[in-house]
């Protein structure tokens, strides 16, 4: 299955006009050092034209992104969000917790999709269980059997995906901001818990907080930063 250029629904087409009912999936988060890895979930079961400027995430600014927020939610059949937290992510590796994350958001639709799509070359809702667990068990990971196509920069392939790309960095962006009012020395509110250099020396000076992930070996000291 490939994809036409600039035709963002080329791989929902095939899928939609034999009767399945596709989602879309992407996460954002994965390399940051602190706050949740959050995974949008986009559900399309009939062809509808998508938002105009709707693409990855990433190559758009923070206003066309809010914008984008509610064309997408109204063109979408269904969407969702699923997250993970930094504790989780330590407990559990990045690979499940991924898995996890993707698992919350499929959960979470209001339609049950036939066919994911799925940013990347791995498919998210799936991973291996054989690491050591900390305190908590993940959960059972129930989607991942669910048919899926991966596709390499999908989330500028593929309108579903961009569209669960966008959402999950509005909400995950939202996020963070609310955190920076408790710990406002890390500068969540430009840098969203990635290693950008006045996070890095803040934790430097000041410790971590309980939204890092202490198993990514931070550059720090001992003493846990107090607000």
């Amino acid at each position: 299955m490939t994809a036409e250029k600039n035709d963002l629904l080329a791989f929902e087409r095939p899928l939609i006009e034999r009767g399945e009912i596709v989602v879309g999936i992407d996460e954002v988060g994965r390399g940051a050092l602190a706050g949740p890895l959050t995974v949008g979930a986009v559900v399309l079961r009939e062809l509808n034209e998508p938002p105009k400027a709707l693409t990855d995430s990433k190559l758009l600014t923070p206003l066309k992104r809010e914008n984008l927020e509610e064309p997408i939610k109204n063109w979408a059949s269904a969407w969702s969000l699923g997250s993970v937290t930094s504790k989780e992510i330590d407990e559990w590796g990045l690979r499940l917790s991924l898995a996890v994350a993707a698992t919350r958001a499929v959960q979470g639709l209001s339609i049950k999709p036939t066919h994911a799509l799925i940013d990347g070359s791995f498919n998210l809702l799936d991973a291996p269980r054989d690491v050591k667990f900390g305190a908590s068990q993940p959960p059972e990971l129930l989607f991942s059997n669910l048919a899926h196509t991966t596709i390499v920069k999908g989330d500028q392939k593929s309108a579903t995906i961009a569209g669960a790309s966008v959402l999950a960095k509005v909400a995950r962006d939202a996020y963070m901001r609310q955190l920076s009012i408790e710990f406002p020395k890390y500068g969540w509110v430009d840098n969203k818990g990635y290693g950008a250099s006045g996070h890095l020396k803040a934790l430097s000076e000041y410790g971590t907080t309980k939204y890092h992930r202490i198993s990514w070996n931070l550059p720090t000291h001992k003493v846990e930063y107090q607000a």
